[in-house]
Order: structure tokens, then sequence, then C-alpha cells
């Protein structure tokens, strides 16, 4: 069998397998220190480790894996791939590139920068613009299919330039739905009453009044949050307290003040 050692390096972002579905080409297999003369080539002076497995690509590719010793980079692998068209074909490097293993420590996954502000960020003379095409915004034009939008834009004239569209006003609900002024809180699920039956709950306009209102109680952490309807605490103002004695009265009452002397 003739063997070559031309090299291709492909530029590309993934994670070491640790496992495959197909199995190994035997013959491709056994071609271990061909495999590793192409990642030393790569690596430079740097020692090449154990041989950490091979890995099936298909019929006629496989995938050595090698432990890596580069400064920085604990816990990854060199991964070459090699190839045959069969017969007395050359088995030839079709791939040599340094991979996270399993037990890697790797970067996070890329954010956009406009995607990295998340709710409480902006601080005071912070500005965080909206994008034109935002979704939870619609042109002041359209109609918002909410009443009470509609109605403040008749009130203040020339109405505003864009108004909180359905899926805003969706996306608002499910936020306040699931936070720590929701239904599933650990506050709510111990409260004798809900907001929705409690003096102190005031229903906001519009149809996100339907399940959501603003906590007027200054007692408690809710005050001045928008609460759902569903969510409640101890401060309830139809809340009662039992004021009756703990300790139970017995049905005989023995007067210990006067002593009775029998003859």
């Amino acid at each position: 069998m003739c063997v070559g050692v031309p090299r291709v390096r492909h530029n590309r972002r993934v994670t070491a397998p640790t496992t495959s579905e197909q199995p190994p080409n035997p013959v491709l297999a056994s071609v271990v220190e061909l495999a590793r003369a192409a990642a030393q080539q790569e690596a430079g002076d740097e020692p090449i480790g154990a041989h950490a497995g091979v890995l099936g690509e298909d019929e006629s590719s496989v995938t050595h894996l090698f432990d890596a010793a580069h400064p920085g980079y604990d816990g990854w692998r060199w991964a070459v791939t090699i190839a045959t068209t069969g017969g007395d074909d050359p088995v030839t490097i079709s791939e040599v590139v340094l991979l996270p293993g399993p037990d890697a420590l790797v970067a996070p996954d890329w954010v956009p920068w406009g995607e990295r502000v998340r709710a409480g960020d902006l601080g005071v003379g912070d500005l965080m613009p909206t994008t034109p095409d935002d979704p939870r915004l619609a042109p002041g034009y359209l109609e918002s299919e909410d009443p009470a939008v509609e109605e403040v834009a008749r009130e203040v004239g020339l109405g505003r330039v864009r108004v909180l569209s359905r899926f805003g006003r969706l996306e608002s609900a499910r936020r306040w739905e699931g936070g720590d002024f929701g239904p599933r809180s650990d506050m709510a699920r111990s409260a004798p009453a809900y907001c929705g039956t409690c003096g102190f709950y005031q229903q906001l306009a519009g149809s996100l009044g339907a399940a959501f209102g603003v906590c007027t109680n200054e007692i408690t952490p809710a005050d001045g949050h928008v609460v759902n309807v569903e969510y409640g605490c101890g401060a309830h103002s139809e809340a009662e307290v039992d004021m009756g004695s703990t300790v139970p009265v017995a049905e005989l009452v023995y007067d210990d003040t006067e002593l009775e002397v029998e003859q």
C-alpha cells in the first residue's frame, strides 16, 4: 500500500465527538502512526499525547484522536481524519485540527452585541434604543388591537409614533406571569387569597388588565410592581388572623383558691 502525507486543514468551529454510529474501517483504524505524524507536524515542537481513540466517519474515512499538550488547552485533542478510496490507492490526510474533548474547558457560545443586554441591566444615564423592526412595537398609525391604546392615541391627538404590538403584549404577559409576582411564585402559593380579590389591587387598562394589575400596598414586596391577578401575599386586604387562644381550655375547671376539709 502506498502512503501519502499531503495535509489539508479546514477552519471550522466544531467539538470533537466521542462516539460514532459508523464502525471504523479496520484498515484505516490501524494506520495510527501516519495520523500521529500528521498531528505532530501540525503541533510543531509540542509533544503529542496518547492515542485517544478512532471514530468512523464513513466507509472510506476515519478520524484518529490524540491527547494534546498545548498550554491552556487541557482536555483538547488532535483530530486527524484520514481516508482512502480503497484497493491499492494511497491513504491520505484529509484534515488535522485541534478540537475540545468532552472534558475540555471551552468558551461560551457567542452572543451578538445587540443581544447582550439583559433585563435589569439598564442603569442611570444609559441609552438602549430599539431597532426599527422591533416586534414588540407597531407603528402608531396601525390599530394595535387594544382599545386602551387606541383611546390614548385619541386623547393626545396625534398619537404616538409606535405602540405596543400584540406580540409585545404577549411577551410581557409571559414574562410577568413567570416572574416573582406570578401565580407560581413561593409567595403566591402560601398566600391566603388572590390579588384579584384584594382592595390594594389596581387593575391595568387595556387587554393586559384581564390578568394583571399593580399592587398599592406599601407593606408588601410587590408594592408598585405589576402583579398577576392570581398572585397573592400575606398582606391581602381581607386576610384574617385568628386571635383566639392557642392553648386549649378544659371543660372542667378546678378552683384551687378554696380548701375544702372533709371530717
